[in-house]
């Protein structure tokens, strides 16, 4: 009795390894399956990269100037007279400014209005802007064309050089037309966006004598190459022959002509001092004055129109200057761009749908049938022109 109850419990505790191994096993294989099922389990896919912030600008724009172009022809298609020629006006540029945002690369979407927010490495994107109010009117209209080209030259502030000029040269163009609709429809006249200004121009020219390094040798920039000092040197080029232009014209004009150009001679010569002072304070050389500049016998004729063609030419100066620059000299760029195509509106020259770049709109990509435009019957303008009508500014 005593030794069968001895094997019996030697031959439980030989069976208890073998039951631990299949226990062993088995686990083994479920994790086995376990950890291939989740192998074969697609997982999320990869996001897209940032979307630079030039390009959420562009975007943004693109979309904004979109969606008022096809406010403005609906405007423009219940109204009559002079009040749809001015719609219209406004519908054409707008559609040459999404042509030239659109570009050979991009194509315009019909997402919502925005603007491109965050720093330019920042992680925001181009966002919806606020639930306002339908363009149901053209007050309104010209309310909303300001917003946008306000934002425009803000967006430029931030964006790569090129893109940056595009864009001055967008909320240039909409800040003008906004003023010019709202004279037209009888509309209250938008604000213009405060001049920027680096620091007072006393500030900027106290750099000390021979703090400057010595000029580059040969084997700096190639000859003819563009860059930040010879875009800031040029604007100071520019701005002595159109102080020069002021003056000849002021020996020619009489009345409130003459009047209006004398304070815009103070203002060249205010702007000059700045362009001077900026050029010391990053080390540039500033060209020489010369006691005269070349004036055509047209400029000599009439003077008013002349005063326009010389503020209009200053345009792509400004342009370059916005492109090549950053910072502070950007900002003052911009409000130069934008100060000069007013200055030259006031003369009665067209400083076309993009103040500051020359291009043929011919070039430009066609738009899709995005929607409905009204039929003006009138040619679009090139902007490459910038030749005035001769009419006097308003004080």
């Amino acid at each position: 009795m005593t030794t069968w109850s001895v094997v019996k419990d030697d031959t439980k505790e030989n069976r208890r390894p073998g039951r631990y191994f299949r226990y062993g096993i088995l686990a083994s294989l479920a994790v086995l399956v376990i950890s291939l099922g989740l192998a074969l389990t697609p997982g999320p896919p990869p996001q897209a990269p940032e979307p630079a912030f030039s390009e959420r600008a562009r975007a943004a724009a693109l979309a904004e100037t979109m969606q008022l172009r096809l406010a403005g022809g609906k405007l423009a298609d219940a109204v009559s007279g002079a009040e749809r020629q001015a719609l219209i006006r406004a519908v054409t540029l707008l559609t040459t400014q999404a042509r030239a945002l659109t570009g050979p690369d991009h194509e315009p979407s019909p997402v919502a209005t925005g603007t491109a927010t965050g720093t330019p490495t920042g992680t925001a994107t181009a966002t919806p802007a606020p639930s306002a109010a339908p363009v149901d009117s053209p007050a309104k209209l010209v309310a909303e064309l300001s917003a946008s080209g306000a934002q425009r030259l803000s967006d430029a502030e931030e964006s790569d050089g090129g893109m940056a000029r595009l864009l001055a040269a967008v909320g240039t163009a909409q800040l003008l037309q906004a003023s010019s609709l709202a004279t037209a429809v009888g509309s209250a006249a938008p604000e213009m966006p405060a001049r920027s200004l680096p620091s007072s121009a006393v500030a900027l020219s106290t750099t000390p004598e021979g703090s400057c390094p010595p000029a580059p040798t040969s084997s700096g920039a190639a000859a003819g190459t563009a860059t930040p000092a010879t875009a800031l040197a040029m604007t100071v080029k520019t701005e002595a022959e159109t102080v020069y232009g002021y003056q000849v014209a002021l020996a020619r004009l009489e009345g409130t002509a003459a009047g209006s150009a004398s304070q815009l001679l103070a203002r060249h010569e205010s702007v000059l001092a700045e362009a001077e002072a900026l050029s010391r304070a990053q080390c540039v050389d500033i060209p020489a004055r010369e006691a005269g500049y070349t004036l055509g016998p047209l400029f000599l004729e009439s003077p008013a129109a002349g005063l326009g063609g010389l503020e209009a030419g200053t345009l792509p100066v400004y342009g370059d200057l916005v492109a090549l620059s950053d910072g502070s000299t950007r900002q003052w760029a911009i409000s130069g761009l934008l100060d000069a195509a007013h200055r030259a509106a006031l003369w009665g020259a067209d400083s076309g749908p993009l103040p500051g770049i020359v291009v043929d709109t011919a070039n430009l990509p066609e738009l899709p049938n995005t929607g409905p435009a009204p039929d003006s019957g009138e040619t679009e303008s090139s902007g490459t022109e910038s030749a005035g009508k001769g009419t006097a500014p308003g004080p």
